[in-house]
């Protein structure tokens, strides 16, 4: 009988756990970033924009890896190094100033359809073909979605918005021939100027109230969270990329939805935002698609390996 090898027999459990535990990071973030209510949006998207490229260039330093600045020599490899810079930095932005403007509810619904708009994202750009499930709970979800419209009178922007420049983050980052950490390193350089020019533009100029650039009010905890912010992105990014290693990806799919939920609890019980009882409707059918979602990705992989 020939020896189990140990890492083989390790995997399983240590995907389980660096999936599970990128998604719990993940869902609890909006617990940090309303630490940070008394700084702008702006404010904290530069913080974690050259937070996150301090911090992604010393672990990438730590493991030996400087290839990922070679990344920017091919043209269309820079292309699309910068359209992925652009949309995760409008993703982050956006998502900072939902939670901290009382949008988390909304903030998560974006996440839990961001699946599914990849799945028509992969059939527009890589000719992916749509199994029937998948396509009734797309459906379900813009049903969903278009509920929650009529029931509150306005169309959900935010979570669209999140969605799909994070459903683009998606499409972009497969044109990248690099693992998570070289790509994010690459991506941050590219936004970094803007970043500065985020902290620096009080000096030349008076900017609106809501940007809020003005550094003296700051309290030291906040001082310290922007500090943080850099550690904060980076650190689920990291388990989550070990996890799609070791995990198949209808099993990733399954622990992906940890995240939106987690969000969505702390956006009703802990922020105590509004959650009528009618738009609860509305989330059930988001809830439903995202289960025929996940059957049909374990259906579409088994016909695959069988």
């Amino acid at each position: 009988m020939g020896k189990i090898s140990l890492s083989s027999a390790q995997s399983p459990f240590t995907g389980v756990f660096c999936a599970l535990f990128a998604n719990l990071l993940w869902g609890l973030t909006p617990l940090f970033w309303r630490l940070l209510a008394g700084a702008g949006p702006i404010q904290i998207l530069a913080f974690r924009i050259l937070g996150s490229l301090l911090f992604v260039s010393a672990l990438l330093k730590i493991r030996k890896r400087t290839g990922w600045l070679r990344l920017f020599r091919e043209p269309g490899r820079r292309f699309h190094i910068i359209c992925a810079s652009v949309v995760v930095t409008l993703n982050w932005g956006g998502y900072i100033w939902a939670v901290n403007s009382g949008h988390a509810v909304e903030a998560s619904l974006g996440y839990y359809i961001c699946p599914l708009l990849s799945i028509v994202l992969g059939m527009v750009f890589f000719r992916e073909r749509l199994l029937p499930l998948q396509l009734v709970s797309f459906l379900l979800a813009v049903c969903g979605v278009g509920l929650l419209t009529y029931l509150n009178g306005s169309f959900p922007w935010i979570s669209l918005f999140l969605a799909l420049t994070f459903g683009l983050y998606g499409l972009f980052k497969k044109k990248i021939p690099a693992d998570t950490l070289e790509s994010l390193g690459a991506e941050t350089l590219i936004s970094a100027p803007l970043a500065v020019v985020f902290l620096l533009l009080p000096l030349w100029s008076r900017v609106p109230e809501w940007m809020g650039t003005d550094f003296s009010g700051l309290l030291l905890r906040e001082w310290i969270c922007l500090g943080l912010c850099g550690m904060v992105t980076v650190a689920p990014l990291f388990y989550y990329s070990k996890g799609a290693r070791l995990l198949p990806l209808s099993a990733l799919g399954f622990f992906q939805y940890v995240n939106p939920t987690l969000q969505l609890l702390i956006g009703v019980f802990v922020f105590h935002e509004p959650f009528p009882a009618e738009n609860l409707s509305a989330f059930v059918l988001v809830w439903f698609s995202v289960a025929l979602f996940l059957v049909s990705t374990c259906i579409g992989r088994k016909k695959t390996t069988s």
